[in-house]
C-alpha cells in the first residue's frame, strides 16, 4: 500500500520541523528506536547488532516513563520498539506501550512475535500503530535454521498472528499488522510461500527487503549477497497483492545494495530521529553503537532535553558532518531522508518550474 511508504520517508510531511532545520535552529526527533531490553530469544544468522551480546539488560520502567512524558512535551512524534533485543521479554511492554501513547507519541513495534501471545496483543493494538514482525521463512525448517530457534516458534508466531487479527477484527482497533522478510539464499524459494500464508491469515502485508550489513557485526556470511535477477520473483509475488493485502517488494533498496552509491555526500537525517539502547543511551546514530563519540547521554543520569541541547551532543553532530557516507550502512534506515535534504540543500537549477 503506498500509504506506508516503506521504500521511501515521510520526512516530507513535516515542513515545518523541515524549515526550523534549514534555518539553523535546534530541532527535537520526529522519530525514535527504543530498545526496552537487551535479551533476545532468537540467534539469527543475519543479526546485524549481535555485537551488542544480548545483554539481559533492560529499561527502568519508572524512569523511562517520565522521560516519555518529557520527550511527547518536546515534539517527539513517535518511538518503534524493537532494538538489540525483542522488546516483549519486557515484563513492562504493555505499560509502557500505554503511556506513550498517552504522551501523546505513535506506537510502533517490531518483534518475531513469538511472545505477541493474544492477551499482549489484546493489549497493545489499541493504542498501537502498527506491528511488524520479522519472520525470514516460509516454512518451520527453515525458520528454524535462520532464526536460530526450535522450529516450532513458526507455529507459534503464525497462530500468534491469526488471534490477532481475529482480536483487531473484534475490536475495531486500528493497528496495521505486517510481516518483512530478507531475501536471503536460504530462503528465496519460499517467499511466494510465505507471502500466501500472510494473506491467508488477513495481514495487511509483507514486506521483502534485501539484507544489509552493519559495519560492526560479527556476522559476515551475507555481506557479498547480491540482487540482481530477482525481478522475476518480485512479479510474481507482487501479483498476490489484493485490495487488503499488499505485497511491498523493494527493488528499489535492492538495486541500492547492488550498486552501493549514494546520492549524497554527507549525513544530515541525525536532528530528524534517535536510538536509546536498553541500557538508556541516547544514540545519534545505531550503525555507530558503542562508539562513544556517538554517544550523547544516559537518560538514567539526564533528562532528554539536557541530552539533546548538551555539548555531546553538538560535538557528535561535528563529527558526523566530517564522515563519508561511503563508508556507512548501505540502505540505513535515514537514506532516503538523506537524499532528501541534500536535494533541499543542493537543489537543481531548474527548481522554480514546478
Amino acid at each position: 500500500m503506498s500509504d506506508y511508504r516503506i521504500d521511501s520517508h515521510k520526512l516530507l510531511f513535516h515542513p515545518r520541523r523541515v524549515a526550523d532545520w534549514l534555518e539553523g535552529k535546534t530541532v527535537y526527533p520526529l522519530y525514535m528506536e527504543v530498545s526496552p531490553i537487551g535479551a533476545c530469544n532468537h540467534r539469527c544468522v543475519f543479526c546485524g547488532l549481535d555485537f551488542m551480546g544480548y545483554k539481559p539488560r533492560r529499561l527502568d520502567t519508572a524512569l523511562f516513563k517520565e522521560r516519555l512524558t518529557e520527550m511527547g512535551g518536546l515534539g517527539l512524534k513517535s518511538i518503534m520498539f524493537a532494538g538489540e533485543g525483542e522488546p516483549f521479554l519486557h515484563k513492562d511492554m504493555v505499560e509502557i506501550a500505554r503511556h506513550t501513547k498517552a504522551s501523546g507519541i505513535d506506537v510502533a513495534f517490531t518483534t518475531n512475535a513469538v511472545l505477541f501471545k493474544p492477551e499482549v496483543a489484546e493489549a497493545v493494538m489499541p493504542v498501537t500503530s502498527w506491528v511488524k514482525v520479522s519472520c525470514n521463512a516460509g516454512t518451520a525448517e527453515t525458520y528454524g535454521r535462520i532464526h536460530g530457534t526450535d522450529p516450532k516458534d513458526f507455529d507459534k508466531v503464525m497462530d500468534n498472528l491469526r488471534q490477532a487479527v481475529r482480536l483487531r477484527k473484534a475490536s475495531g482497533a486500528g493497528c496495521t499488522l505486517g510481516l518483512q522478510t530478507l531475501l536471503l539464499p536460504e530462503n528465496q524459494d519460499e517467499i511466494e510461500t510465505l507471502a500466501l500464508t500472510c494473506r491467508d491469515l488477513g495481514l495487511d502485508y509483507l514486506v521483502v527487503k534485501p539484507y544489509s550489513q552493519h559495519p560492526q557485526s560479527n556476522t559476515h556470511s551475507h555481506e557479498n549477497i547480491t540482487y540482481s535477477g530477482y525481478e522475476s520473483l518480485a512479479e510474481k509475488v507482487n501479483a498476490l497483492s489484493t485490495k487488503d493485502f499488499s505485497v511491498i517488494f523493494r527493488l528499489n533498496a535492492m538495486r541500492k545494495w547492488d550498486a552501493k552509491e549514494r546520492g549524497y555526500k554527507r549525513c544530515q537525517a541525525l536532528p530528524f530521529w534517535s536510538y536509546i539502547d536498553a541500557g538508556g543511551g541516547v544514540w545519534g546514530c545505531s550503525v555507530y553503537l558503542e562508539d562513544e563519540r556517538f554517544l550523547y547521554g544516559n537518560i538514567n543520569d539526564e533528562t532528554f532535553q539536557a541530552i539533546w541541547e548538551g555539548p555531546r551532543r553538538a560535538e557528535s553532530l561535528r563529527l558526523t558532518a566530517a564522515l563519508n557516507p561511503a563508508d556507512c550502512r548501505v540502505n540505513c534506515r535515514m537514506d532516503e531522508i538523506n537524499r532528501y535534504l541534500w536535494e533541499l540543500k543542493h537543489p537543481g537549477g531548474h527548481v522554480n518550474f514546478i
